[in-house]
């Protein structure tokens, strides 16, 4: 009689087995584990997005604040605004033979130096002039860059200085058409044309101090003979304004040979203002002569 009541009894009763309850049971396991992938997904984009919004932060504060963080940034390329942007990173082995016909007209006389904050400027007096191919332009102003804006085969220095021209007689309805001579400048000798307006620089940013100077009192570059001579041996190459707007309408020569300036002059010149060279542009192929 048991045997046969056992045998009639449902198997999950034999084996203390309720259908309904497993079923619940597997349903609430099921439940509880899409909840546990729902939360870790949930967790992982915000992850993501936080990362996300803090990359675009750190983007948007390098390209505000314009500042090199490390030697490394110099060789990564930017990627912004036009195709023609400056300063680049010159090759030398893959500037190609391609003179140009340069002359000068040049007394070099400079009447202001002037403290913008961002740079140190010495004001050119008219009348000066440079010819590049038959076309002529007129010296306005020379600033510096601490450190370097340009590199050559991947080497930075601590200083550049800026020689910016115009050309003669554009409209006023053009685009600024603009000569730049950058001279690159490494630590060594006391630069005596640096020498004679450094203590004249202006300690508060905006003011301006009119000087009586002579832009070639460096012994090394004592007439405009010798600075024509300088002008020969350089790099050529279409790029633009390395400040803001970054207009593309620079043609750019930059000095082989690189000057010599004391570690005081060039820190001096730092401390007024600050570290203010762009980080280097994308080529794009340009060409680049010689």
């Amino acid at each position: 009689m048991r045997l046969y009541q056992h045998r009639n009894v449902p198997i999950h009763h034999r084996f203390g087995i309720h259908p309904d309850s497993d079923k619940n049971r597997m349903k609430n396991e099921k439940s509880t584990i899409i909840k546990k992938i729902y939360k870790q997904f949930w967790i992982l984009g915000l992850g993501f997005l936080l990362l996300n919004c803090t990359q675009e932060k750190n983007k948007d504060d390098v390209h505000q604040n314009a500042k090199p963080n490390s030697q490394s940034d110099y060789l990564l390329p930017g990627l912004d605004h036009g195709l023609l942007q400056s300063p680049i990173n010159i090759l030398s082995k893959e500037a190609a033979t391609g003179g140009h016909t340069i002359s000068l007209n040049f007394t070099g006389e400079i009447d202001k130096v002037e403290n913008l904050g961002h740079t140190v400027q010495l004001d050119l007096k008219p009348g000066n002039t440079i010819t590049v191919d038959r076309r002529t332009f007129e010296y306005k102003q020379m600033h510096f860059h601490t450190p370097s804006e340009h590199l050559i085969d991947g080497i930075t220095y601590p200083m550049e200085m800026h020689v910016v021209n115009t050309l003669k007689d554009q409209q006023e309805s053009e685009t600024t058409e603009y000569l730049v001579l950058a001279f690159l400048v490494k630590m060594g000798e006391e630069n005596t044309f640096i020498a004679h307006f450094i203590d004249q620089i202006p300690k508060e940013e905006g003011e301006v101090n009119e000087i009586d100077l002579n832009a070639l009192t460096d012994s090394k570059m004592s007439n405009a003979a010798n600075l024509l001579k300088e002008l020969n041996s350089y790099y050529y190459y279409k790029g633009s304004l390395t400040t803001p707007p970054h207009t593309e309408s620079v043609n750019w020569l930059v000095m082989k040979r690189i000057f010599e300036a004391s570690p005081e002059q060039i820190l001096r010149i730092n401390e007024i203002e600050g570290d203010n060279a762009r980080h280097i542009q994308a080529r794009y192929e340009r060409d680049i002569s010689e």
